[in-house]
């Protein structure tokens, strides 16, 4: 954050306002104070001036009362007069009734007595008998003035005027001395304010300045932080509020953090797909299983168009999303491999109705689809495999019901026919209760110590004097004695039928090879035929059940589709592995492997 300038500092505009209120309330006061004191100076001068009239008058009374009007009472007026005149008045005159000028204090100017007044406010004075005074600037100093014209009784019978020019200047000086001590107080008075201003500013921004910097702390992530309380009062509530909200944000911020935590361990571990939009479609968040479903970086998709990562924009658009109520199938298979996801929306919204988002949980049903297509697939040929034996039974006994028992040659074969089917049903009901047994995993394998070898080639003994077929035998087999733990009975079927698998389809004058060898934790037995082959794409599905590569031969030979799906459980439960290998025209290899122990071969030995 940018630092606050000394001109935009709020201790500038405390001392600031401190300062004006000073500076306003000191010329308020100064202003009335003076313009009171010019008032009260002005009429005591005026009062004091005033009052020495009266003196004047009496003196001047006296002394015409006394004398005639000669030489000597002129002297004598011209003594009172300039007896009256003081540092406050610079002139006094004497004017009687005619307007002539009878004396003046002024020595200098002692040329006008004897002489009629000129001024024209005075004589408008004396016309009018009364008393008149006014202020004036002089011509010559530039100074202040205040001129009264009084009229007095002279005698009883003949009235005169005094004529005083008052220095009302003295005022204004002492009103202008007045003025700058008030400026000077003034000035002193800013100056403590100032100080006192910036001090009292530092008790109310320090708390401040360090709430501030504990603002910038927690926006930091730091809240270990406090602001110290300088007091009671409300800055010092505030700090302890400011200090109270740092724990409660404290402690919310941990919880948070705590929640965001458990989601994210929620979104990385959870095996359905998480996608999280903003209210215009774009990506926000997307955890790992969902990066996997799509094949996608989780960095790149970010900001992206949920309905283009999704590879739907051409059936949906994002607002059909925020309403779309039931799943979303989106079928990624190829030739290939299927892959089938499965899209629920959930849409963010607040408590005011206002749309923030879409949350979207993608479930891989891919195997969930597998395994509906095998039921079906499975429930297709139960119904398949069950219908062409009763069918053909039927027919047979029909046929003998319609009278076809009669016949001594026809009625046997018919008969044979139908136990032939029969059992072809039993076979496949016996196959099939040996795959749900083994599905439901409740069924206990019998094991013992054998020599694998050894009953390996009883095994091909076994079936070596029962064929029929002109097919040879060629056994490579290890002569060493290696010792397994297996489930005869279950391992007995996993060979017959494979062994059966290989005369089965072995042309005539064929040849099929037994195999074993030690690897470092495993036997492996094999058996391979001179058959026509198997093609490479339908090699994997083998073990599947019901599965025939050639349909229609395979059940003229009488097979239900069921014996390698059975082998491959059972080999499956003893921990080994069942394979092809096959090659069209040349024939076909099943290996095998279980587990094998060479520490139990050495107690057995």
């Amino acid at each position: 954050m940018k630092k606050v300038g000394f001109f935009q500092s709020i201790h500038l505009k405390f001392v600031l306002i401190f300062i004006l209120l000073i500076v306003v309330s000191m010329e308020i006061i100064g202003v009335y104070f003076v313009n009171k004191l010019e008032e009260k100076l002005q009429k005591n001068f005026t009062t004091s001036i005033e009052s020495r009239v009266t003196s004047l008058e009496y003196s001047i009374r006296e002394v015409l009362r006394s004398e005639e009007a000669n030489e000597d009472s002129m002297a004598k007026i011209q003594k009172v007069l300039d007896d009256n005149a003081g540092s406050d008045i610079a002139e006094i005159r004497l004017i009687d009734s005619n307007m002539v000028i009878l004396g003046t204090s002024d020595t200098g100017n002692q040329g006008i007595v004897g002489q009629k007044i000129t001024d024209l406010n005075v004589r408008r004075a004396i016309v009018s008998g009364k008393k008149w005074d006014r202020r004036f600037v002089d011509e010559k100093s530039g100074s202040r003035i205040w001129v009264l014209v009084n009229p007095i009784r002279l005698t009883s019978n003949e009235t005169g005027y005094i004529y005083i020019v008052g220095k009302i200047e003295t005022v204004y000086k002492q009103i202008n001395e007045i003025n700058k001590i008030l400026a000077t107080g003034t000035a002193i008075a800013v100056l403590i304010t100032a100080i006192l201003g910036i001090v009292l500013a530092q008790t109310i921004t320090r708390p401040i300045s360090d709430m501030r910097r504990q603002a910038l702390a927690m926006a930091k992530g730091n809240f270990s932080r406090k602001v110290k309380v300088y007091g009671n009062d409300e800055i010092g509530q505030l700090a302890y509020s400011f200090n109270h909200m740092t724990k409660k944000l404290q402690e919310a911020q941990a919880t948070t953090e705590g929640e965001r935590r458990k989601l994210a361990s929620i979104l990385a571990h959870m095996t359905d797909g998480v996608i999280a939009t903003d209210r215009k479609g774009r990506v926000i968040l997307i955890n790992e299983p969902a990066a996997d479903m799509l094949d996608v970086s989780r960095e790149t998709v970010l900001s992206q168009e949920l309905v283009t990562l999704l590879k739907i924009e051409d059936l949906h658009h994002f607002e059909d999303l925020l309403n779309e109520q039931d799943s979303v199938i989106l079928d990624y298979s190829t030739k290939e491999e299927p892959y089938i996801l499965r899209a629920n929306f959930s849409v963010i919204q607040s408590e005011t109705g206002f749309v923030s988002g879409l949350i979207t949980v993608l479930h891989d049903i891919t195997e969930q689809e597998k395994i509906e297509m095998e039921r079906r697939e499975f429930v297709s040929n139960v119904s398949h495999e069950l219908r062409t034996p009763l069918t053909t039974m039927r027919s047979y006994l029909e046929a003998l019901a319609e009278g076809a028992w009669e016949d001594k040659e026809i009625a046997p074969r018919f008969l044979t026919v139908t136990q032939n089917e029969t059992e072809r049903m039993i076979r496949l009901v016996n196959d099939l209760l040996k795959l749900s047994k083994m599905d439901s995993r409740d069924y206990q394998l019998n094991k013992e110590w054998v020599n694998i070898i050894e009953y390996f080639h009883h095994v091909i003994d076994r079936f070596e004097m029962a064929k029929d077929q002109n097919v040879t035998f060629k056994r490579k087999l290890p002569n060493t004695d290696v010792f397994v733990e297996v489930d005869l009975d279950k391992l007995t079927q996993v060979l017959d039928n494979i062994i059966s698998n290989a005369l089965k389809y072995s042309p005539e004058g064929g040849k099929v090879t037994f195999r074993a060898r030690e690897l470092e934790d495993m036997i492996e037995l094999s058996v391979s035929d001179q058959g026509m082959g198997i093609p490479k794409d339908k090699l994997k599905k083998i073990f599947e059940r019901f599965y025939r590569v050639d349909k229609a031969r395979t059940r003229k030979m009488g097979g239900s589709g069921l014996g390698l799906a059975i082998a491959k459980d059972m080999v499956e439960a003893h921990g080994g592995n069942i394979w092809a290998r096959s090659e069209e025209g040349k024939g076909t290899t099943i290996y095998l492997t279980l587990p094998y122990d060479r520490t139990q071969e050495d107690d057995w030995a």
